[in-house]
C-alpha cells in the first residue's frame, strides 16, 4: 500500500504549495497529508515529536532540526524565497510606498496596520519600524493577528493595512490587494527550505516529493504565487 507523505509546512508557503500537491499525488499516486503552523511553531512542535516526513521552513530552523537528529543530515535542499508585502482591503484608494520615504508616510498615515507578531515577518517589521526611527508613532496603531490570518484581517476590515509575505496577500485576492513588496531598501526576503525528516515512513516517497517541489518545473506556477527561486 501506498504511505502518506506528512508535509509540516510553515504558513507563509502554503499558498504556494498547495497547488501542487494535487498535481504530485496524480504524477506518482502517493498522497500527502499537510499541517501549517507559523515557523516558530514548526520547529518547536517537531522538537517536542511532532510526526513528519517533509518540513519546509526557514533554512536556519531546518539546520537546528539536523542537528537535533530529527531531519536527516544532507538532505537540506533550498526551496524558495518571500518577498515582504504590503496589504490593503480591496477597492482602496492608491498608495504609494516606492521609497522609503513613502513607505513610512503610509505606515504613519494608516489607522490601523496588522502584522503576524509571532511569525518571521512580524518579527521583521518590529525591527524595521524600530530602524525607520516611528516606532513610538506606529505600534500604537498595530493590531496583532495570529494564525497566519494577517491579510485576510485587511479583507475583514479588521486593520487598514496589513505587512506581511506576499504569498499570504496574493492568496487573500479578491477581497484582499498588494500595494507592493517592500521597497528594495527595506526589503527582507525570508528564506525557506525543505529537509526530510530522519525517520520518515517512506523515505523513498518523501525523496520524491521533495524533488518535485525543488523542480524547475514548478518555477513559474511558484513565482505566480509569490515564491522566488533562491
Amino acid at each position: 500500500m501506498t504511505q502518506e507523505i506528512r508535509l509540516f509546512g510553515a504558513i507563509a508557503v502554503r499558498p504556494a504549495v498547495l497547488p501542487l500537491i494535487s498535481r504530485f499525488e496524480t504524477a506518482t499516486a502517493h498522497r500527502v497529508a499537510l499541517k501549517w503552523e507559523l515557523n516558530p511553531v514548526v520547529k518547536k512542535q517537531i522538537e517536542a515529536g511532532e510526526p513528519f516526513d517533509l518540513v519546509i521552513t526557514n533554512p536556519n530552523l531546518v539546520q537546528d532540526l539536523a542537528a537535533l537528529g530529527r531531519v536527516k543530515a544532507g538532505s537540506e535542499v533550498a526551496f524558495g524565497r518571500i518577498a515582504m508585502g504590503m496589504a490593503t482591503k480591496a477597492g482602496s484608494r492608491p498608495l504609494d510606498i516606492g521609497s522609503v520615504e513613502a513607505f513610512k508616510h503610509a505606515l504613519k498615515s494608516a489607522g490601523s496596520i496588522a502584522y503576524a507578531s509571532d511569525g518571521t515577518s512580524g518579527g521583521y517589521f518590529s525591527g524595521l519600524l524600530e530602524r525607520l526611527g516611528i516606532a513610538d508613532e506606529v505600534k500604537p496603531k498595530l493590531v496583532t493577528i495570529s494564525g497566519g490570518q494577517t491579510a485576510a484581517a485587511v479583507g475583514r476590515g479588521e486593520a487598514e493595512l496589513g505587512v506581511v509575505p506576499v504569498t499570504s496577500i496574493l492568496a487573500a485576492a479578491p477581497e484582499v490587494m498588494l500595494v507592493g513588496p517592500f521597497p528594495a531598501e527595506l526589503q527582507s526576503y525570508i528564506d525557506f527550505a525543505i529537509g526530510i525528516s530522519a525517520d520518515a515512513t517512506d523515505a523513498e516517497a518523501t525523496r520524491q516529493l521533495s524533488e518535485f517541489l525543488t523542480s524547475t518545473a514548478v518555477d513559474d506556477l511558484l513565482a505566480a504565487k509569490g515564491v522566488e527561486r533562491c
